[in-house]
């Protein structure tokens, strides 16, 4: 028998992981050997592919049965597959799991040509069926699926796996090796024991399974070994067990201190240690904020202490953590009004990053099964977006939506966060009003409806210059201008060089035979080389940016700097300019003493200067 396992991802990215369809193939591999004859395979996908391109590859897979893993942003594609699989080889079983078919087994039946549904977690249920299928056997009976019979619906729920040390490892049995350079997606439990009434996570009994520390340990081993760049590490809440938190933490650090992870956290559950810990990572962490208003966080049953949560954020801040906020607008109870708020509380908290979401009213979520007595309108498909509320009307979620847009655009693409409270400090507007004046702009230059997926990051950056010299001039405050310009240059420069590959530096032996004014040289791409009105040094130093405090001490005396990737920071160097212009001419062809004496520089510093600079990375021999 052949099974062959489709996931049509969102788009390309390192978490396009076919985690779900591993941990299956991981399972059923492991069957004992007495069983029947079994082949898993899988198929990636991605969301715009032809989906006629697609049924060609799966039908050329041969397979006996094919498998879907449903989500809420691949559902019409998936029905779509399969129906065209169904026309074209009639005896193919077809089925589904996933987060979609578990919450919404009997639409997706009536909907849709597949033979069963997995509900919950699928690999003790899909074994069980594969057994069925072999012997020639009925999937009466069997727990954790749901069936036509006839005219009717038959679904039997199946406990989730106790014990998740029992299940074989998806990252250990090898099935994962192509995706783990990228990055990797690593679930270290299962379940969640929240009950926010919008969310389909803490469903069921609200327990969390946590996988042995033996494992993980192998597993952390396993990534490290195969190259892991990036690990996203799955739990719903990785501290909600503060102490085995602050077992894993150090464990990451001894292990994998070279690897980018990235968690999700709750703040309540934060505290000093676990800050420093996370700070002593290379790593990330997704907080979800929602709402900043008490009254609305009670509604949908996640209660909020505003103060408790500032306190908590500004323990990360402390430690120099990266992190970022998730934002929902239109929950019960919300309004345009209370959004603004939310978007004034978490911006002033200077999280790196906003993921702004509308409300989407999920299948099998508590407010789905209250959502006509809260007289919520929205779209009963994917993405189930909320359209209107008594409290927030659709114009309202359009403008809403306009605010987010220009929040993901100017704050979170425009990595605005070292001085984005400053320069709206001095500007005298609250975040959200500043946000709002940035749409509009945006509205007047004919990109009413743009999002950040519009523009490149250089594109942000002069959008970024050119509002606030308008804003500036409009508030009368243009003697603040050349202040916030050079935050906003300095750091846009800073986050290029953040992402740009270092060149390989050399050893002192290397440097030792190098003729730095007959060589050519050039400047290697991962500097970048930039001039400032103010020196920028003095206003770095300055930290918070509080631009009529600066603007009275520091001197337009103007600076060259070169910013640079330096034993994994980014350095800033501040430069004469005969300096910086002799780098800038560096195109590795010209010699080096050829553009000194151009310069009037004496080649004895100039060599000095060129040694300094190739031995940082700066520049290096062409």
């Amino acid at each position: 028998m052949h099974l062959h396992l489709v996931t049509i991802h969102a788009f390309r990215s390192p978490q396009a992981v076919p985690l779900a369809a591993a941990c299956l193939k991981a399972c059923l591999d492991a069957r004992e050997s007495r069983l029947g004859p079994l082949s898993v395979t899988c198929a990636d996908f991605f969301c715009g592919d032809s989906l006629d391109e697609a049924c060609r590859s799966v039908l050329a897979s041969r397979a006996d049965l094919v498998g879907f893993s449903l989500y809420l942003w691949n559902r019409a594609e998936c029905l779509s597959l399969a129906e065209q699989l169904r026309r074209k080889a009639p005896s193919l079983t077809i089925f589904a799991g996933g987060p979609e078919a578990t919450a919404d087994p009997t639409g997706l039946l009536a909907e849709a040509a597949f033979d069963f549904l997995v509900l919950g977690e699928g690999e003790v249920t899909l074994r069980e069926v594969i057994a069925r299928l072999d012997a020639g056997a009925s999937l009466e009976g069997v727990s954790g699926i749901a069936r036509r019979a006839g005219d009717e619906f038959q679904l039997t729920r199946r406990e989730p796996v106790a014990d998740l040390g029992a299940l074989p490892s998806p990252y250990l049995s090898g099935t994962l090796d192509a995706y783990i350079p990228a990055g990797v997606l690593w679930q270290l439990s299962r379940g969640c024991s929240f009950g926010c009434e919008f969310c389909f996570d803490g469903l069921g009994d609200r327990t969390v399974r946590s996988y042995p520390m033996e494992r993980l340990e192998a597993e952390l081993d396993y990534l490290v070994r195969h190259g892991a760049s990036q690990v996203v590490v799955l739990d719903s809440t990785f501290n909600l067990d503060g102490k085995r938190a602050k077992i894993l933490l150090p464990l990451i650090r001894k292990k994998a201190s070279h690897v980018h992870f990235h968690f999700e956290a709750r703040a309540e559950l934060l505290d000093a240690e676990q800050a420093r810990l996370f700070g002593e990572l290379k790593c990330s962490l997704q907080i979800g904020l929602q709402t900043a208003d008490p009254g609305v966080s009670r509604f949908v049953r996640r209660p909020l202490d505003r103060r408790d949560f500032a306190k908590k954020i500004g323990l990360l801040n402390q430690e120099g953590v990266v992190f970022g906020f998730d934002l929902i607008f239109g929950l019960p109870g919300d309004s345009l009004t209370r959004f603004r708020e939310t978007l004034d509380f978490a911006l002033g908290l200077y999280p790196n990053s906003l993921a702004i979401f509308p409300l989407a009213v999920l299948p099998g979520t508590a407010l789905a099964s209250r959502s006509a007595e809260l007289q919520l309108r929205y779209l009963p498909e994917p993405p189930y977006i909320l359209l209107e509320s008594p409290s927030f009307p659709a114009d309202d979620m359009r403008w809403a939506k306009r605010l987010a847009d220009a929040c993901d655009i100017f704050y979170t693409r425009g990595r605005s966060v070292a001085w984005f409270n400053g320069i709206v400090a001095a500007l005298r507007m609250t975040p959200a009003g500043f946000l709002e004046a940035f749409s509009r702009w945006l509205e007047k230059k004919g990109q009413k409806d743009c999002t950040e997926k519009d523009f490149q990051d250089a594109d942000i950056h002069q959008l970024q210059r050119e509002f606030l010299t308008e804003i500036f001039a409009q508030r009368k405050i243009p003697h603040l201008l050349a202040l916030a310009l050079d935050l906003v240059a300095y750091h846009f420069h800073y986050a290029v060089t953040l992402l740009a590959v270092p060149p390989r530096l050399l050893s002192p032996r290397e440097l030792s035979r190098i003729d730095f004014l007959e060589r050519p040289l050039a400047v290697a791409s991962s500097t970048r080389l930039a001039v400032f009105r103010h020196e920028i040094l003095d206003l770095l130093d300055a930290g918070e940016p509080d631009l009529p405090y600066l603007c009275g001490r520091l001197r337009a005396s103007g600076s060259f700097a070169a910013i640079y990737p330096h034993s994994g920071e980014i350095a800033t160097e501040s430069l004469a300019e005969p300096y910086f212009r002799l780098l800038e001419r560096l195109d590795g062809t010209t010699p080096a003493h050829s553009i000194a004496s151009d310069l009037a520089i004496p080649f004895d510093e100039a060599r000095e200067f060129l040694e300094f600079a190739v031995a940082e990375g700066i520049v290096h021999p062409a």
